[in-house]
């Protein structure tokens, strides 16, 4: 997985995609998601095994969760409602914040 954290004016952005979604495009009917290395790679970007994942998502105020391995992480350490998570096409993605 593919793990970039940011400091912004709201506090802590953290964006993790699977390794295979970077550059990917997914669509259904209106949805269009695109996994960009501006938002989930870059240089800022560190390939993450789950503790530094659950770790990073614990520490954000802000996530983005792209692919199924990321979101699974996600839900298996009770961070993200597994009902809440959307399907677009072949992968999964889900957002986080922490009020």
């Amino acid at each position: 997985m593919l793990l970039r954290e940011r400091e912004t004016p709201e506090g802590l952005l953290v964006s993790i995609c699977d390794s295979d979604c970077l550059g990917e495009t997914y669509e259904d009917g209106d949805i269009n998601l695109e996994v960009t290395t501006e938002f989930y790679g870059g240089e800022e970007a560190t390939e993450a095994d789950a503790d530094a994942v659950v770790d990073a998502l614990q520490r954000a105020d802000v996530a983005n969760l792209v692919g199924s391995e990321s979101v699974e992480v996600a839900i298996e350490a009770g961070l993200i409602d597994g009902e809440r998570v959307l399907e677009v096409a072949e992968t999964k993605h889900a957002q986080l914040m922490w009020l």
